[in-house]
């Protein structure tokens, strides 16, 4: 464990997903950053999804210093050689990896609604089903806007549930009126676990209905859709559902998405999601940090495998509107997203031209993403210059101080959650 490996930033080649939900060509941020930071020509008739940096198996990064014997390891395999990268706490706490995964998404069109497991959930899954879990960790995650973003996440209240079933025949016709009345006549005074159970049921009913069935009703409630809209303008909702719908034709997701909040965020607002929380991302590109992993319980808005049964069963069914973090400041140029999870954390730095700014040492690793623009970054003897699309693992207790010339530099920091260690 040579201390020369913790002396400087080291330079990585991401990874990139490509997956039929992402925008094509270099219409998607995701191909843009691919073809700064690893030189791909981008493929017009191609989708980018996801903008990989991280350890995780299903899309590593690579070193790509020039030169030098690391060129091309893993990096994974780089810190299973020198573990004293991560600082003695993550090590402790996480054994020689990367606890976090850091990632751009490009949305075209929804992602599936998902819930990602707990731990406990996600072991016995992937012991079960190995192909489709490919890990035994559980997946909290943020999401942080970088243009309008939108999504499905948490289920609504329970008057506005009682509101959608009063006003939404389609869902009473494919749940029946026995599980409808159970929500409708259900109170607030009759306790949590009471509403959760009735909520629980009409949802798992919903989601069970047959293809049949499901096919019928959407066409019932396209038809009186377009009656209704030739009277009232549609609620942002409805017009969501037939969003959804000319994606994902004669899918249960469609009519499911009445049961979830409908998020939107602006650039610099950011959403997390603890484990067990269903949600659905729709459209627009976000920077999303997560713990190191790619379990994901599907159940609509999707051709992919579902598991409608785990997921219902999975749920926490908590009722009403997330949480938005709008971040707060570190420094004047440095604003930190801090999420109820150990694993990590996110910082955007926005550094004007002609100025400069300090990244205090910490006691985990960080991974940078060069965003937009170009600067130099400095530490101890190191210093580099940084552009648009670099990306950069830096050692644990490293100070790094970023400057600007002539350009403004727009950067992302991933590390481990800095109330972990017990600072802010």
């Amino acid at each position: 464990m040579a201390k020369a490996n913790a002396d400087r930033l080291r330079r990585l080649r991401a990874w990139v997903q490509n997956y039929d939900w992402g925008k094509y060509g270099a219409e998607a941020q995701v191909a843009r950053l691919l073809a700064l930071n690893c030189g791909v020509e981008i493929e017009p008739e191609r989708p980018y999804a996801e903008f990989w940096m991280g350890t995780h198996g299903s899309g590593p990064s690579f070193l790509a210093d020039e030169g030098g014997e690391d060129v091309n390891v893993g990096l994974k395999e780089w810190i299973g050689k020198n573990p004293n990268v991560l600082g003695h706490k993550v090590l402790e706490n996480w054994g020689s990896d990367l606890p976090f995964l850091f990632k751009v998404l490009s949305v075209a069109k929804a992602l599936s609604i998902q819930a990602h497991p707990d731990k406990e959930l996600a072991k016995e899954l992937h012991k079960l089903q190995p192909n489709l879990y490919k890990d035994g960790n559980h997946k909290p995650e943020m999401a942080l806007a970088i243009t309008e973003f939108r999504a499905l996440c948490g289920f609504i209240t329970l008057e506005e549930l009682k509101g959608v079933l009063e006003d939404v025949p389609e869902i009473v016709e494919l749940v029946g009126t026995a599980s409808a009345n159970q929500v409708l006549n259900i109170d607030e005074q009759d306790g949590a676990e009471k509403v959760k159970f009735a909520l629980r049921s009409v949802f798992t009913q919903l989601m069970s209905a047959s293809k049949e069935m499901t096919m019928k009703a959407i066409s019932k409630l396209k038809s009186r859709l377009h009656k209704v809209s030739q009277l009232r303008c549609l609620t942002e909702k409805e017009q969501l559902v037939l969003q959804l719908e000319r994606q994902y034709p004669g899918d249960i997701g469609v009519i499911s998405a009445f049961f979830f909040n409908y998020v939107k965020l602006n650039p610099g607002e950011a959403l997390y999601l603890g484990a067990n929380e269903p949600h659905a991302y729709l459209s627009g590109e976000c920077i999303e940090c997560m713990a190191t992993s790619d379990n994901v319980v599907r159940a609509g808005l999707t051709p992919k495998h579902r598991d409608i049964q785990t997921l219902c069963s999975m749920l926490t069914y908590k009722q009403g509107y997330p949480e938005i973090l709008k971040g707060f400041p570190l420094s004047p140029y440095i604003t930190r997203y801090l999420p109820p999870f150990d694993e990590f954390e996110v910082d955007l730095c926005i550094l004007p031209k002609g100025s400069s700014t300090v990244f205090p040492a910490i006691p985990g690793p960080s991974i940078f993403l060069a965003f937009v623009g170009e600067g130099t970054l400095h530490t101890g003897s190191w210093k580099d210059i940084v552009t648009e699309g670099d990306v950069l693992f830096a050692p644990a207790n490293m100070e790094i101080t970023i400057s600007t010339s002539s350009s403004e530099l727009q950067l992302y920091r991933a590390g481990v959650n800095s109330r972990f260690f017990h600072v802010l």
